[in-house]
């Protein structure tokens, strides 16, 4: 992570930025600058040229422990993934309305906006002895595990304060739920910012071996997701673990607290791998204060934040855009997936009967075979780039989220013309299409889950930031579009008779509109030849 150097700040014309020089050639015209200062001497014939030599390049990091290291996004996507299928549904079955429940998932933006940026900053410059990273990986895994463990004892902690066991709202285990859903966004938001920039330390300025490193990252995250979706639609969970259920904690709420605590024990063991195999170098002092040199330590940290926007390059802010609209597009598939499944193609409820609860179960099914294909995806993405070009690959990734949510406003339109069977089942046709819908999205969730990060990567030494603040930036781009999301979509479906359709449409309209961007804006090699502050 090397800064752009003052002398080249200062005067860039005296930098030659389409051909480097070669340590020779450096040493020769210190020489003959040498010569000019001392007069027009004589000066003895020079030595024989030297022999071509091919460029002197550090070691590449290997795969193995490239795959060591990004082995904890497994368990951290395996905890994000029951909060994407389950979350919703049950802070519904404990009392908060439709139309509120995106509120909740304010947190996570809001955490995003202030920790994931704060996080970056501060890892960059940590000089724990455990490195720069871990310490941040270590700390948010422990944050995630404590969240899961509230959030899966809303219910019995809500009721030992207070709340009715029957009661329709109950407002004290909505309040720990809430503070639990607040500290997993928190925890997630800390360990993904330092995973991220310790895969950029590892590559250095290997571009190709960063997006393999972010592909091997997405790849976890895909079996994470496949293991988390997996363990969502599985109703027994209490009978493998019945001392979960109790007066306060039903079936449903049984289930989500099991699976839980089996993700405490998949995050320790995939956090325990991830740091323990690599070792990091602790900052020394004069790196330090190095570090401080060109970036004041006494600045406070967002206006440092804010103020790198003053060297973000076209080709970056088409990024930012562009991950603007993708989010948008993705957001309240994020929220309603499982939602939308109960809701509007099982037609249930969620505090009446079991027909929502299946529907959601069926939802994280589909959740669970789209994970299946973003892992495939995964591991193609990265020969589909050199082939085809990262702009090419992530617009078309866009605008097939936007025919995804296309198609699922027809088939809620035309679900609602259909009959049930006897058994209260939507027809299998309908079921069908949706598990196909959910399982098309995994091909451009992949994308989101690497390709930008790839691009910023390769961009944060040639602006001059670090990987950690590099990645601050990108992450303005994810979580604002999430909180307008986030405020606006629930009000927005309440609206338009309390269904899910209108933020799927603006969602469908956003991500196309960034897809035209990246396919347009992004050149085909963007990512592989990365030359300066200047390149365009």
């Amino acid at each position: 992570m090397t800064n752009v150097p003052e002398e080249a700040m200062r005067s860039p014309s005296s930098v030659d930025r389409s051909r480097p020089q070669s340590s020779l050639s450096s040493a020769a015209a210190g020489l003959i600058a040498s010569g000019r200062g001392h007069g027009q001497r004589s000066r003895p014939p020079p030595p024989p040229p030297l022999p071509p030599q091919a460029p002197i390049r550090g070691p590449r990091v290997p795969l193995r422990l490239l795959l060591k290291v990004t082995s904890v996004a497994c368990g951290v996507q395996f905890g994000w993934a029951l909060q994407l299928s389950l979350l919703t549904p049950y802070v519904q079955e404990l009392g908060i309305p439709h139309s509120m429940a995106s509120f909740v998932w304010l947190c996570g933006p809001i955490s995003g906006l202030v920790v994931q940026p704060l996080i970056g900053h501060m890892s960059d410059r940590c000089a724990n002895r455990m490195g720069r990273r871990r310490p941040f990986i270590l700390g948010g895994a422990g944050v995630i595990a404590l969240s899961v463990i509230l959030i899966g004892h809303a219910a019995d902690l809500g009721h030992w304060l207070g709340d009715p066991a029957d009661a329709v709202v109950r407002s004290r285990a909505i309040a720990i739920f809430v503070v639990g859903f607040w500290l997993l966004d928190v925890g997630n938001n800390t360990i993904q910012g330092p995973c991220r920039a310790l895969l950029a330390d590892l590559t250095g300025k290997d571009h190709r071996r960063t997006r393999v490193a972010n592909a091997y990252y997405s790849l976890f995250m895909a079996l994470g997701s496949v293991l988390g979706y997996a363990a969502g639609s599985m109703s027994s969970w209490f009978e493998i673990l019945p001392f979960t259920l109790t007066s306060a904690c039903n079936t449903n709420c049984a289930n989500l607290k099991s699976v839980f605590l089996v993700d405490v024990v998949l995050l320790a063991l995939t956090t325990y791998i991830s740091i323990s195999s690599v070792k990091e170098i602790p900052l020394s002092s004069r790196t330090s204060l190095n570090s401080d040199e060109e970036t004041p330590a006494q600045e406070a940290f967002f206006w440092e934040l804010l103020g790198a926007f003053r060297y973000v390059t076209l080709p970056v802010w088409i990024i930012l855009i562009v991950t603007t609209f993708n989010w948008i597009g993705w957001f309240p598939f994020t929220q309603f997936d499982t939602d939308w499944m109960g809701r509007e193609i099982y037609r249930g409820d969620p505090n009446k009967g079991q027909r929502y609860h299946d529907g959601v179960r069926m939802g994280a099914f589909g959740l669970m075979l789209n994970s299946i294909l973003l892992g495939f995806t995964s591991v193609m993405l990265e020969k589909l780039c050199r082939k085809l070009g990262s702009g090419l690959v992530w617009g078309v990734s866009c605008i097939l989220l936007s025919f995804c949510l296309g198609a699922m406003l027809i088939i809620t339109a035309v679900s609602k013309h259909m009959k049930f069977s006897s058994e209260g089942l939507p027809p299998t046709g309908i079921v069908i299409a949706s598990l196909v819908v959910f399982t098309i999205l995994g091909a451009p969730l992949a994308v989101t889950y690497s390709l930008p990060y790839a691009l910023i990567s390769a961009r944060a030494e040639a602006l001059g930031l670090g990987q950690g603040l590099g990645m601050g930036v990108l992450n303005l781009a994810i979580v604002i579009p999430q909180m307008v999301v986030s405020l606006g979509s629930g009000p927005l479906d309440q609206l338009f008779g309390g269904g899910n359709s209108p933020a799927f449409a603006v969602g469908a309209a956003s991500a196309f509109l960034g897809g035209l961007v990246a396919i347009i804006a992004i050149p085909r090699s963007q990512t592989g030849k990365i030359k300066g502050p200047s390149t365009r």
